[in-house]
Protein backbone atom coordinates (compact mmCIF):
# COMPACT_ATOMS: atom_id res chain seq x y z
CA UNK A 1 0.00 0.00 0.00
CA UNK A 2 1.53 2.72 -1.30
CA UNK A 3 1.50 6.88 0.16
CA UNK A 4 -0.91 9.15 -1.28
CA UNK A 5 0.10 11.10 -4.74
CA UNK A 6 -0.04 14.45 -5.66
CA UNK A 7 -3.83 14.31 -7.43
CA UNK A 8 -5.29 12.42 -3.84
CA UNK A 9 -3.64 15.27 -2.07
CA UNK A 10 -5.18 18.24 -4.19
CA UNK A 11 -8.55 16.35 -3.97
CA UNK A 12 -8.50 16.28 -0.26
CA UNK A 13 -7.48 19.91 -0.14
CA UNK A 14 -10.30 20.98 -2.40
CA UNK A 15 -12.78 19.10 -0.21
CA UNK A 16 -11.53 20.35 3.25
CA UNK A 17 -11.39 24.04 1.51
CA UNK A 18 -15.18 23.82 0.51
CA UNK A 19 -16.33 22.32 3.80
CA UNK A 20 -14.52 24.78 6.17
CA UNK A 21 -13.97 27.81 3.54
CA UNK A 22 -10.90 29.85 3.04
CA UNK A 23 -11.40 32.09 6.20
CA UNK A 24 -11.80 29.17 8.70
CA UNK A 25 -9.15 26.74 6.95
CA UNK A 26 -6.67 29.99 7.48
CA UNK A 27 -7.30 30.38 11.38
CA UNK A 28 -7.27 26.50 11.71
CA UNK A 29 -3.75 26.59 9.97
CA UNK A 30 -2.60 29.24 11.90
CA UNK A 31 -3.38 27.69 15.44
CA UNK A 32 -2.69 24.35 14.97
CA UNK A 33 1.22 26.46 13.81
CA UNK A 34 1.21 28.15 16.92
CA UNK A 35 0.50 24.87 18.60
CA UNK A 36 3.18 23.05 17.15
CA UNK A 37 5.43 26.29 18.39
CA UNK A 38 4.66 25.93 21.59
CA UNK A 39 5.02 21.92 21.88
CA UNK A 40 8.29 22.44 20.71
CA UNK A 41 9.38 25.39 22.44
CA UNK A 42 7.75 23.48 25.75
CA UNK A 43 10.09 20.22 24.80
CA UNK A 44 13.32 22.14 24.20
CA UNK A 45 12.83 24.04 27.89
CA UNK A 46 12.22 20.87 29.11
CA UNK A 47 15.33 19.51 27.90
CA UNK A 48 17.56 22.40 29.19
CA UNK A 49 15.99 22.19 32.41
CA UNK A 50 17.47 18.63 32.43
CA UNK A 51 20.72 19.05 31.58
CA UNK A 52 21.22 21.87 34.02
CA UNK A 53 22.27 21.32 37.59
CA UNK A 54 19.55 20.94 40.03
CA UNK A 55 19.18 24.39 42.38
CA UNK A 56 19.84 23.82 46.15
CA UNK A 57 17.84 25.59 48.27
CA UNK A 58 19.32 27.16 51.22
CA UNK A 59 18.36 27.33 54.52
CA UNK A 60 19.27 29.85 56.39
CA UNK A 61 18.14 31.04 59.90
CA UNK A 62 15.85 29.31 62.09
CA UNK A 63 12.43 27.50 61.61
CA UNK A 64 9.41 29.69 62.70
CA UNK A 65 7.92 29.45 66.09
CA UNK A 66 4.05 29.93 66.30
CA UNK A 67 2.95 31.09 70.41
CA UNK A 68 -0.42 30.57 70.01
CA UNK A 69 -0.05 27.15 68.86
CA UNK A 70 2.54 25.93 71.62
CA UNK A 71 0.39 27.86 74.36
CA UNK A 72 -2.96 25.64 73.31
CA UNK A 73 -0.55 22.17 73.43
CA UNK A 74 0.55 22.96 76.93
CA UNK A 75 -2.82 24.03 77.83
CA UNK A 76 -4.78 21.54 79.71
CA UNK A 77 -8.25 23.26 79.06
CA UNK A 78 -8.09 23.19 75.44
CA UNK A 79 -7.56 19.96 75.24
CA UNK A 80 -9.96 17.13 75.04
CA UNK A 81 -10.96 14.16 76.49
CA UNK A 82 -11.39 11.03 75.34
Amino acid sequence: MGGLGMRELVVILLVVLVVFGAKKLRSVGSDLGAAVRGFKKAMSEGEEEQSAPPKQIRSEGTDAEFPDVAAKKSDPKTERSA
